[in-house]
């Protein structure tokens, strides 16, 4: 068995070297050790100043992006969320978070860190799997999805697609 020093280095170093998320159970059968210890190194290295992300699918190390990132509000019913987060994906975009604001705790962030096709299947899939409560429930599927994406045409194709999906939340849905 490895020791916890060195197993955080391997961590570390096996994330950097990724190109998708790696899972704490993974981790875990890898050292040979229970998922819990895997996630309390991550926390370590997290404290420690480590740019580490948990999504749905796993671990990731955030890189330095060249691509340029907005927030858009959304509306939407919990059935439209796999045709959202597609649409944004099919049009060149990566969604890297939703935001909820909540009453008593403010704003609640849950990485995404969608980018393909396959990205939003396998969270929608794990979201059934699980039978767990989206964000966007909590206020009536009004959000924010923070983005990335390479040109500013791609995000005005993806906000003209949401639009007539009814889906980007628009000054239309203010008035009286």
């Amino acid at each position: 068995m490895v020791d916890g020093d060195r197993r955080k280095a391997q961590i570390l170093e096996a994330l950097q070297q990724a190109e998708k998320p790696i899972s704490a159970t993974s981790f875990a059968k890898e050292f040979s050790v229970s998922r819990q210890i895997v996630v309390g190194d991550v926390a370590l290295l997290r404290a420690a100043g480590e740019n580490i992300i948990a999504t749905a699918r796993g671990y990731l190390l955030e890189r330095e992006s060249e691509k340029l990132i907005s927030k858009l509000a959304v509306q939407h019913s919990p059935e439209q969320t796999e045709d959202e987060l597609c649409t944004i994906v099919e049009h060149g975009g990566e969604v890297i978070d939703v935001v909820v604001e909540h009453p008593l705790y403010g704003e609640l962030v849950g990485g995404l860190h969608l980018a393909s096709q396959q990205d939003v299947s396998d969270f929608i899939e794990e979201a059934d799997r699980l039978q767990v409560t989206l964000l966007s429930e909590l206020t009536a599927g009004i959000h924010l999805h923070t983005i990335a994406y390479e040109t500013l045409e791609d995000l005005t194709e993806i906000k003209a697609a949401l639009s007539e999906k009814g889906i980007l939340y628009e000054e239309k849905h203010h008035s009286a």
